[in-house]
């Protein structure tokens, strides 16, 4: 708006009337009716008041623009460090294993960078809704509980709650682990299969969790426990390690299915992570991966 133009000098309305602007005869020359030169003055003001008024207002500044969100460009990967063969450790203390290998390629066609950080399994949840970590991939089991703070992908594995028992053991069933010590991974989806089966949970003289796998088969070489409920993929790796330490029963605590946990509200890498995946079951790259682990194709 430009500027407004009133008459310089003129700062008062005593002024106007008293000493008119050049070409203007005084107001009190022509009025000299005091009660007309009060009405006359008090109409000068207001219109003065007006002008002035007008001259203060601004325009309304534009509204900010909202900036772009920054483009995501690592994802970071919340694990079990001792989940083997999905995510542990090896000799020389690098992070290796099936699921490791899969989020390399899978963020590899996505174009990211990939960070794996070890968490306390028993908080993932905190930790993916704290933003803490970005993604669950560490053999997350789907589960109806789960999905109501966690959105999956699409499985890409199949899995079983296998149990395992001392290879000398006189267990042989379910039905056998009545009167019995047994142990799972606190806040696995091992502990909610056994929950599952009432009646079967209901016989166990206790039921003890541990902080990781490897302590609870511990636990059962060493005879505090009778038997481990345990994720299948990581049963049976240790028990093809240690054939005459450890057996697999042929009764299981339920079928279930791994698939990726992001945030709820993360619905952009869901989509981009659930095609990566879909592509690489289709190419074979998934396959390959499941036979370097694993010596068969697992994949769903």
């Amino acid at each position: 708006m430009g500027q407004c133009r009133v008459f310089p000098g003129l700062r008062t309305l005593h002024q106007w009337v008293v000493h008119a602007p050049s070409g203007f005869a005084p107001l009190s020359v022509l009025f000299e009716n005091r009660y007309t030169m009060k009405k006359i003055a008090a109409v000068a003001l207001l219109t003065l008041g007006a002008v002035l008024a007008g001259c203060s207002k601004q325009e309304p500044a534009a509204p900010a623009a909202t900036p772009a969100p920054a483009a995501v460009t690592k994802i970071v990967v919340g694990l079990d460090d001792n989940f083997p063969p999905m995510g542990f450790r090896n000799e020389k203390n690098e992070l290796i294993g099936f699921d490791i290998d899969m989020a390399k390629e899978a963020a590899k066609r996505l174009g990211l960078e990939v960070e794996f950080k070890p968490i306390d399994w028993s908080a993932k949840e905190a930790e993916l809704s704290g933003k803490r970590v970005d993604a669950l991939w560490n053999g997350l089991t789907i589960t109806e509980e789960r999905k109501q703070n966690i959105l999956f992908t699409a499985p890409y594995m199949e899995n079983h709650q296998i149990i395992v028992v001392a290879a000398n053991s006189a267990i042989k069933t379910k039905a056998d682990l009545a009167g019995k010590v047994v142990g799972a991974q606190e806040g696995s989806s091992a502990v909610d299969a056994i929950k599952k089966d009432e009646a079967v949970f209901k016989s166990f003289k206790d039921i003890k969790t541990f902080g990781d796998n490897v302590t609870a088969l511990m636990d059962l070489t060493t005879g505090r426990l009778d038997a481990v409920v345990v994720d299948e993929v990581v049963g049976r790796y240790y028990v093809a390690k240690k054939p005459d330490v450890y057996a697999v029963l042929d009764d299981h605590f339920g079928t279930e299915d791994y698939g990726v946990g992001l945030r709820k509200d993360d619905t952009d890498l869901h989509g981009k992570l659930d095609k990566a995946l879909a592509d690489m079951k289709a190419d074979g790259v998934a396959a390959k991966i499941a036979e370097q682990w694993f010596g068969k194709n697992i994949i769903k």
